[in-house]
């Protein structure tokens, strides 16, 4: 199985392929989309789509793995991030590829196994984990080799899936 994962954002955007089964996985490459600061919102939006199209065509991953937004204190810088992740979001439908989107905590969990692991810790086990000489840079396609290994701890494991129930009425 071949894993994108992604880093949403809107000047940088991370991304990790790794490839493998059963809990053997290897790091295929990694690297980041970036626009031009001082380009407009909306052009910088139509080169992410380009190039991840590009980037998903030239990668052909099986599933695409993205972090789900969190919000902290710039509103404004997120509700930008949230532009790039849509756009991301709508690339990866375009191609047909599957998505899957996970938390933070979810991503620190799968990695490290503690939900509120540092960053830090987050980089070094995903170094550790996909056996590599060093840290990936930049820390976005850091990031995206966790979310791309989050998925594949995630999607074999084999605790049942809990669906929280419909309340009735």
């Amino acid at each position: 199985m071949r894993i994108l994962g992604i880093d949403p954002g809107y000047a940088t955007i991370g991304f990790g392929l790794i490839e493998g089964e059963r809990a053997q996985y290897r790091m295929v490459t990694y690297g980041a989309i970036t626009t031009p600061a001082g380009l407009p919102l909306s052009k910088r939006l139509y080169q992410i789509d380009r190039d991840m199209e590009e980037l998903i065509g030239q990668l052909k991953p099986d599933v695409i793995s993205v972090e789900e937004l969190f919000f902290n204190t710039n509103i404004t810088t997120g509700i930008a991030v949230a532009h790039g992740r849509g756009v991301l979001l709508c690339a990866a439908e375009r191609c047909g590829i599957p998505l899957f989107e996970y938390t933070p905590g979810q991503v620190k969990m799968a990695v490290t196994g503690y939900g509120k692991a540092e960053k830090r810790q987050v980089m070094d086990m995903t170094k550790r984990l996909l056996k590599l000489a060093k840290t990936p840079r930049p820390d976005d396609a850091a990031d995206a080799l966790a979310l791309a290994l989050c998925h594949a701890r995630s999607s074999t494991s084999r605790l049942p899936q809990i669906k929280p129930e419909k309340e009735t009425v």
